[in-house]
């Protein structure tokens, strides 16, 4: 397989994510403020959500630009990936049936920190095809970002059962780290 299969793969299934993201809201029961200030908790983490699959998405698309090969290894790096991508609209709907509880808030924070894992291990894979000397391998560096942002994610779960609002923090911290650009992959600097 080449790596624009792989890439246009991801791409269909992002889409398909996102758009499963957006038709689980819920539209208001009323015609009024009240009734959309009642959407709007679950509204603004559809928000976050949709900003984390964006950023998962960019930087994959950015580091398949700077790999030269994939094999079987990296499209199953690739798949766990994307598997706990799609477990995103499933734990946004259980935060809005359930409400902002600890457990729904900490298996999103598992979610995110699996897919961050996913990330990781599918950037190790296609270095370890492509070679340490490679364009992404060099880019990449010690990847300090990507290792922050998964003990982030992993410090938020059992912050969770402390307080809800502490592991939300959390993960819009993280989410706001990623938001500036990470142009590592495209200027090969570190």
């Amino acid at each position: 397989m080449t790596k624009g299969r792989l890439e246009a793969f991801t791409d269909g299934v992002v889409a398909i994510i996102i758009t499963i993201m957006v038709l689980e809201l819920k539209v208001p029961h009323g015609a009024d403020i009240a009734a959309l200030q009642a959407g709007l908790p679950i509204f603004l983490t559809y928000v976050l959500s949709y900003i984390n699959i964006g950023i998962f998405w960019s930087n994959h698309h950015h580091m398949l630009h700077a790999t030269d090969r994939v094999d079987g290894r990296v499209l199953w790096a690739n798949l766990f990936l994307l598997f706990w991508l799609s477990l995103v609209p499933f734990v946004i709907r259980w935060i809005d049936e359930a409400g902002f509880r600890a457990l729904p808030v900490a298996a999103y924070g598992v979610v995110l920190a699996m897919a961050a894992f996913g990330y990781t291990l599918l950037q190790s894979t296609i270095i370890a095809r492509n070679g340490r000397s490679s364009a992404l391998a060099t880019a990449v560096g010690s990847d300090l970002k990507g290792k922050l942002s998964l003990a982030m994610y992993i410090a938020a779960v059992p912050l969770a059962f402390v307080r809800e609002w502490i592991a939300i923090v959390i993960y819009i911290a993280v989410a706001l780290l990623w938001l500036v650009p990470d142009r590592r992959i495209e200027t090969g600097s570190r």
